[in-house]
């Protein structure tokens, strides 16, 4: 399994111009507003504004669609009982079943806040280098141990989706069929995932040691920004300054509005 979030960090494109710091930090503004969103008439300015971005960074359709599906998966398990089991507001009724209007209201907020933030995210990622981004990350002086676990995480997770896809294969061969549902089915997955937790946790075990051996954790970051970037936003390209600075007028005007609507 290949996350593949830098794939098309050779594009040029506004976004891929924006200097990797200020876009961090005006990126992530926006995601946070986006999260502080809880008023149904804001959602369509929070799509159109999603929207805008990912234009602009001429990122393929296809590159967010493939990265959706397992997020996606998640917050539909998330979000699929919340119209039933929330409101006193009755919409819609079929015997038991009461879809309610407070319900639905919770599955927009949730859903839009999800796909908007999800694909703002992939568009701070994709629009440059992996490692600009962490190297941006230890400039701005976030805590050295969340950037190593950012690091850290995309790099094996590439690994946890191999080690599956090679043991999946495995039983393929040994005749087992995933599309024959039952109760053999859910005990042979729930096996292969609890083999693939436990072999995850004892690697992450041995890389811990290993960087402990290295002498991870007695080093002391030196203070300095990492070379290749400008100092001071002053600095910055043009389209920096405009892109950093209407992102988080965009990002505030988000969150004045959730407050005074």
């Amino acid at each position: 399994m290949k996350l593949g979030l830098d794939l098309y960090a050779d594009l040029d494109s506004i976004l891929h111009r924006w200097e990797q710091r200020s876009k961090l930090v005006a990126l992530i503004a926006l995601m946070f507003a986006f999260a502080f969103v809880s008023k149904l008439i804001l959602l369509p300015f929070m799509i159109a504004v999603t929207i805008i971005l990912y234009k602009l960074s001429k990122l393929p359709l296809s590159f967010l669609l493939y990265r959706l599906r397992y997020p996606g998966l998640f917050i539909l398990a998330v979000v699929l009982f919340l119209p039933f089991g929330s409101g006193e507001t009755v919409l819609w009724s079929l015997g038991f079943l009461e879809v309610t209007q407070e319900g639905v209201e919770a599955v927009c907020l949730i859903a839009t806040r999800f796909l908007c933030i999800l694909t703002v995210g992939l568009i701070l990622f994709g629009t440059a280098p992996f490692m600009t981004s962490i190297q941006a990350m230890r400039s701005l002086r976030l805590p050295e141990v969340m950037v190593d676990m950012t690091l850290l995480a995309y790099r094996y997770l590439e690994e946890f989706g191999d080690n599956r896809t090679t043991m999946q294969r495995a039983m393929q061969l040994r005749g087992f069929q995933r599309d024959r549902f039952g109760t053999r089915t859910l005990r042979i997955l729930s096996g292969l995932a609890g083999s693939l937790l436990i072999r995850s946790y004892d690697r992450s075990e041995r890389v811990y040691q290993a960087m402990r051996l290295r002498g991870y954790g007695h080093a002391r970051f030196s203070g300095r920004a990492s070379e290749g970037y400008v100092s001071d936003l002053s600095q910055a390209n043009r389209t920096s300054q405009i892109a950093f600075w209407l992102t988080l007028f965009t990002a505030t005007a988000f969150v004045a509005a959730t407050m005074f609507i």
